[in-house]
């Protein structure tokens, strides 16, 4: 790809990315503001932006991160709301960084089993559909497994994007056993010699014990094909639900053995700071974010363009 068109394409995600993160930044850019009236930086307004980021959900350790660094560097003296925003920027790096990792596939399993969880609406059938686009573009092979045999539209989309991606569909007739269809779809992506085994799965709410059951059911069928199956298990987190999204990791974690994330909906109605949290708190490897609809807007995660998004601090190319 040409240097030029590498960085207007950057450029033009970033842009998307920062849309996306409107409501976090100018929340915390308008909290910010009031709160830095004085020149000279005292305990009152150190304990001040400390509960302004809690409450942007950036998550109590971050948060205390960033006044400590301030503390240190800044206090009894001038600080300007740029000298703030580049620490905040710097402390969310440094808890991201870790966990922007890329999806790898262990192709010493074929098919490498990708599970796909998460709840209702948080985007799991059309992220599918986008990471498809992604393996069939770098050249896999893969399967496609309509998992979620409830709701007949993503049994539907999932045929659509494997049109377009020219990856096969298995899917059942409506509330069909989702574990024997595992079992099967392992069966056929084996004997196709197929790369990867992309699997949607019903969304099920973190509180539907007889649903989660079902998951585990999943799982346990896929063991027996293969005991280190499903290779990779993916939360899809809708990053307008806030403090939510926090639980659904720990119990999704919990019952289905989630190893990677994807943030989707950073679509500027978002509060997009929870995934600091997460990630402090779990450190789960974060391989996507989506902003929008299109394929081109699931992008790989990077830590330091999502820190300086929440920050309110431009892109530099």
């Amino acid at each position: 790809e040409p240097e030029n068109d590498q960085t207007e394409r950057k450029q033009g995600w970033f842009n998307r990315l920062r849309k996306g993160l409107s409501r976090s930044s100018s929340a915390l850019s308008e909290n910010i503001t009031s709160v830095f009236t004085k020149r000279k930086l005292d305990e009152d307004t150190l304990q001040d932006l400390e509960d302004i980021l809690i409450q942007a959900d950036l998550g109590v350790d971050t948060a205390m991160n960033i006044t400590d660094v301030l503390s240190a560097q800044r206090l009894g003296k001038d600080v300007t709301e740029e000298e703030v925003r580049q620490i905040m920027a710097d402390e969310i790096t440094s808890v991201l960084k870790p966990v922007a990792k890329p999806l790898e596939l262990d192709l010493d399993h074929q098919p490498h089993v990708v599970l796909v969880v998460g709840v209702n609406g948080s985007g799991k059938t059309t992220t599918i559909g986008k990471i498809s686009q992604k393996l069939y573009d770098a050249g896999f092979s893969t399967l496609l497994v309509a998992g979620d045999t409830f709701r007949a539209a993503a049994v539907e989309q999932l045929h659509i994007w494997g049109e377009r991606t020219q990856a096969p569909v298995m899917s059942r007739g409506n509330g069909a056993d989702a574990a024997g269809l595992a079992f099967d779809a392992y069966e056929e992506a084996k004997a196709q010699n197929r790369d990867v085994m992309l699997m949607d799965t019903a969304g099920r709410l973190q509180n539907r014990t007889e649903l989660m059951d079902e998951l585990e059911k999943i799982i346990r069928v896929l063991k027996k094909q293969d005991p280190s199956a499903p290779h990779t298990v993916l939360l899809t987190l809708d990053a307008t639900t806030g403090q939510n999204a926090l639980n659904q990791v720990e119990i999704f974690k919990d019952v289905a053995g989630v190893n990677g994330l994807v943030m989707t909906k950073l679509d500027g109605t978002a509060r997009g700071g929870i995934l600091v949290a997460i990630s402090s708190k779990h450190k789960l490897p974060v391989y996507f974010i989506g902003v929008g609809e299109q394929v081109e807007d699931l992008e790989p995660f990077e830590a330091e363009e999502f820190a300086r998004s929440i920050a309110g601090i431009e892109q530099e190319l």
